[in-house]
C-alpha cells in the first residue's frame, strides 16, 4: 500500500525520510482512520434501541388511557340518571281511588216525590226561581199562625169550587217543608181540568212563572175580602185564559201538569187572603163543601 506523505515546504530544505519517520506517521494516520469510524459508529442508534421506541409509546399512551378511564369513567356514571319506570293506571290511582260496596242484604227502597234534588242546570235554575217565588211571597203576605176563620160563603153554595176536575190525591199541605210550602198538593193524571175556584179576574197567565212553571193567578173579592187563588204547574199551552180576562167559578183555565220546579203531575193550589197565606185545603172543606 502506498501513502501520500504531504509536501515539504518550500522553504524548509529539503530531507530524506527516515524509516523511523515513515512507521510515525503510518500510525499516526492509521490512529485517526480508527478514531473516525468509531465516532460513525456512536452516531448511529443500536438496532435493539431502535426496536424499543415503539413499545416504550405503546405502554406510555396504555397508561395515560387508563387514568383517562379511572377518573372519567366514575364521574359519568355519577352523572347518568336512571329513568324511572312508567307508572300504571291503577298506581296512579291508587291515592284517590274510590270504590263502592254493596251489602249483600241491600234492599230495594221506595223513591217517593221530594226524596231527591235537582242534577241538571235546568233543574238548578227552576229551584233557584223557586227559592225566590217563596221568598217574595213571604216578604209581601205573612202566614196565617192563629186561629182562623175559613168560612166566607155557605158550603156547597156555588161560590167556591174545587179547581181539580177529578180523583185527586193530596200529598203536602201547607206549612210542609219547614213552612216553606205555601199550598196544598193534589196529585192527579196529566191532563185533567184545572177550574177557577172563585169569580174573579185573572191578573197573573204565563208559561214560565219562575219555579211554578205554567200559572194563572185571580183576583177575587169575597165577603168584602181580597182572595187571590193561584193554579200553577199546568201542562205547557194548557191555557184557557189570559190576564185581564174575567172569569166565573167552575170556569176551565188549565190542565194539570208537572211544569216548573215539579217532579209530578199535580195541583199545587195557593189561597191567599188579604195578602195572608192561608191553609188552601181547609179554605175549601169550609166554603166549597
Amino acid at each position: 500500500m502506498t501513502e501520500q506523505l504531504p509536501a515539504p515546504d518550500a522553504d524548509q530544505p529539503q530531507t530524506p525520510p527516515t524509516r523511523r519517520s515513515l512507521r510515525k506517521a503510518t500510525a499516526s494516520h492509521r490512529t485517526a482512520t480508527t478514531r473516525t469510524q468509531q465516532l460513525s459508529a456512536s452516531s448511529v442508534p443500536p438496532r435493539d434501541s431502535r426496536m424499543l421506541r415503539p413499545v416504550r409509546s405503546l405502554a406510555v399512551l396504555t397508561m395515560v388511557s387508563g387514568l383517562i378511564a379511572t377518573v372519567a369513567l366514575p364521574a359519568y356514571g355519577a352523572w347518568q340518571t336512571t329513568a324511572p319506570e312508567p307508572l300504571t293506571l291503577q298506581q296512579v290511582a291508587s291515592d284517590d281511588a274510590q270504590s263502592l260496596v254493596v251489602a249483600s242484604d241491600a234492599t230495594r227502597t221506595q223513591l217517593a216525590r221530594e226524596s231527591y234534588s235537582a242534577t241538571t242546570q235546568e233543574e238548578i235554575d227552576r229551584k233557584k226561581a223557586a227559592e225566590a217565588a217563596a221568598a217574595r211571597a213571604r216578604a209581601s203576605a205573612s202566614v196565617a199562625s192563629v186561629p182562623f176563620d175559613y168560612s166566607m160563603v155557605p158550603s156547597g153554595s156555588g161560590l167556591v169550587r174545587w179547581p181539580v176536575g177529578g180523583p185527586f190525591t193530596v200529598t203536602d199541605r201547607f206549612g210542609a217543608r219547614g213552612g216553606a210550602h205555601m199550598g196544598t198538593d193534589m196529585v192527579a193524571a196529566g191532563g185533567t181540568p184545572v177550574y177557577a175556584s172563585l169569580d174573579g179576574v185573572v191578573r197573573i197567565s204565563q208559561d214560565s212563572y219562575g219555579g211554578y212553571g205554567v200559572t194563572v193567578v185571580v183576583e177575587s173579592v169575597l165577603n168584602g175580602q181580597r182572595v187571590s187563588t193561584v193554579y200553577p204547574h199546568m201542562q205547557t199551552g194548557s191555557r184557557q185564559v189570559a190576564a185581564g180576562d174575567t172569569v166565573t167559578a167552575g170556569q176551565l183555565v188549565g190542565l194539570v201538569g208537572s211544569t216548573g220546579r215539579s217532579t209530578a203531575n199535580h195541583l199545587h193550589f195557593e189561597v191567599y187572603i188579604d195578602g195572608t197565606a192561608v191553609d188552601s185545603l181547609v179554605w175549601l172543606q169550609t166554603n166549597a163543601g
